[in-house]
């Protein structure tokens, strides 16, 4: 009589874990049922950026979604949207040295406005802003260290942008 209660609390626990639906990802993403993705490329809205930039934070962003999630990239028409603007761009001194009136260190600033559109589930759409910095020598020119900023920036920002859209905790 053991056994069979045993049993029939088994094939009930079953039962009962048969109707779950569980998804996991290494990345942590809740894609939903979407399955294609559209980058649309993010404009340039901000007096003074180098104008490469909006292709390198496009094409990162890109590159995270297909690289982190199962997504293919797709059309206008695609299950997750995203679009935007680059709306900052922007160099202020900081570290201000006592006694003097030279900064120490300046400040690359980034600011960048996304829409994201989830065709699947709406209640995820979303239309912020998100910004980033990286500090360099006041000693060095912007131009000769733009490139490694924009690297770190652009890094932080695809992920911010990733985590608000994909990530669901």
């Amino acid at each position: 009589m053991r056994g069979f209660r045993l049993i029939f609390t088994f094939l009930c626990s079953c039962l009962i874990l048969s109707g779950c639906k569980a998804s996991l990802s290494m990345s942590g993403t809740d894609l939903g049922d979407a399955k294609t993705v559209y980058v649309d490329y993010f404009r340039n809205n901000a007096p003074l950026s180098k104008p490469t930039y909006c292709s390198a934070l496009t094409e990162a962003l890109k590159d995270m979604l297909t690289s982190q999630t199962s997504l293919t990239l797709g059309t206008r028409g695609a299950d997750l949207l995203f679009e935007g603007s680059v709306t900052g761009y922007a160099v202020t001194p900081i570290a201000i040295q006592s006694g003097t009136d030279v900064a120490a260190l300046n400040r690359l600033t980034i600011t960048v406005s996304v829409k994201f559109m989830n065709s699947k589930n709406e209640k995820y759409n979303f239309e912020t802003s998100f910004s980033r910095f990286a500090d360099y020598p006041s000693s060095n020119s912007l131009t000769a260290v733009e490139d490694g900023l924009i690297k770190t920036i652009n890094d932080q920002l695809v992920q911010d942008i990733f985590n608000k859209a994909l990530i669901n905790w």
